[in-house]
């Protein structure tokens, strides 16, 4: 059997940037083994796989090591495959998600997310551990599907060095960091290595907490994020309420054939 694979740059306006992510097109759903051994193989944060249904598409994403239920880059990356090479002209999609619907319509020359917004909650009780997992100790710890944990300034989040054992025994699957940033509205890394992850380069599900967070805090909709990991990533946002847009520019960096 031989499939389509493109590697993607999301969040990036230059290869080499960004969060790169696979797409791999499908006409039927694979066995879940044959996905997971994919993902594994292609050794990326995630790898997108899509099947057609009706005029929208089903997503998976998958991680070397394990599916999650939300992921930014790789939907992202996928609809750049869709709109730039499998459908060209096509200016939105719907994907159909464990997440819900999501939606990805064509900006200028950026790509737009419509995510579910996901607040973060106080997690108090949480704090030490996610400390002692960080190696330095936060202003506060709040908690959606990863944990939140809010520093100063951009300064100490690009300074963080986690204890990547400790930070995957959490009880949460990732940890967010985020402080104000310089020359944006707030900036932030992903730390993620139960899920085969240890930093995430640019994470589009991260905002679904973060714009939210950010939009409240400095009383705006529209935000300019940066994502400050060694290959940094540009995210435009806006807080929708019970919905958030995230956008980002998308290069391609490989087109090839898997056989298996």
């Amino acid at each position: 059997m031989k499939l389509r694979l493109f590697q993607v740059d999301a969040f990036a306006s230059r290869v080499f940037a960004g969060n790169p992510a696979a797409v791999v097109p499908l006409e039927s759903w694979l066995e879940d083994a044959a996905l997971q051994a994919i993902a594994a193989e292609n050794n990326l944060a995630e790898t997108a796989f899509f099947v057609p249904e009706g005029g929208d598409f089903q997503i998976r994403w998958l991680t070397p090591a394990a599916e999650v239920d939300l992921c930014g880059h790789a939907t992202l990356a996928s609809a750049w495959v869709l709109f730039n090479v499998l459908e060209p002209g096509r200016r939105a999609v719907r994907f159909r998600s464990q997440s819900g619907p999501l939606g990805v319509s064509a900006d200028g020359d950026r790509l737009a997310l419509d995510f579910p917004s996901r607040p973060p909650a106080p997690a108090d009780g949480s704090f030490a551990a996610v400390a002692e997992a960080l190696g330095a100790r936060p202003q506060a710890v709040l908690a959606a599907r990863d944990y939140l944990a809010l520093f100063a300034d951009e300064r100490e989040v690009r300074a963080l060095r986690p204890d990547m054992a400790r930070t995957a025994a959490l009880d949460r699957m990732a940890v967010i960091a985020t402080a104000p940033g310089s020359g944006c509205d707030f900036v932030s890394r992903f730390f993620a290595p139960a899920v085969g992850v240890p930093e995430d380069p640019v994470t589009g599900s991260a905002h679904a907490t973060l714009v939210p967070y950010w939009s409240a805090r400095l009383a705006r909709r529209r935000l300019f994020a940066r994502q400050v990991s060694a290959r940094g990533g540009e995210l435009w946002c806006e807080d929708r309420g019970e919905r958030v847009s995230i956008a980002g520019q998308a290069v391609p960096y490989l087109e090839g054939t898997i056989t298996i």
